[in-house]
């Protein structure tokens, strides 16, 4: 629960703001997963990127494909059927699963391959 002393709207404002900076930091975590496998560059940002996207995965999957800031954001108001749980228009949201999943599967089928392949040091 966000402090009784919020409102409803400011609630779901925090709510939104946290999961708008969670969202691009995922989208980065996947442009530096995407990165790595491309050019086979690797280091702690990758590790780093890795790990966040392996926890985004288990917690998505956890909560039953939903993401469950979007729960939250309807429990302070946002709206039943498409929701804004964050601050990017829903236009660009709404296709995420289909847009980072494939990226993510090419990222981490790349990193593999040079892996395996190419012996990383």
């Amino acid at each position: 629960m966000i402090g009784p002393r919020f409102t409803d709207p400011q609630r779901l404002a925090l709510v939104r703001a946290l999961h708008t900076a969670i969202y691009l930091l995922m989208a980065a975590a996947v442009v530096v997963v995407l990165y790595g496998g491309v050019t086979g560059r690797h280091g702690p940002w990758l590790w780093a990127a890795a790990g966040l996207i392996f926890l985004e995965s288990l917690v998505f999957a956890a909560s039953g494909l939903k993401c469950p800031l979007t729960a939250i954001a309807v429990k302070y108001g946002a709206a039943r059927k498409n929701p804004a749980d964050t601050f990017i228009p829903e236009r660009f949201t709404r296709l995420t699963l289909r847009i980072f999943g494939p990226l993510i599967a090419i990222g981490f089928g790349l990193i593999a391959v040079r892996a395996l392949r190419l012996g990383w040091s």
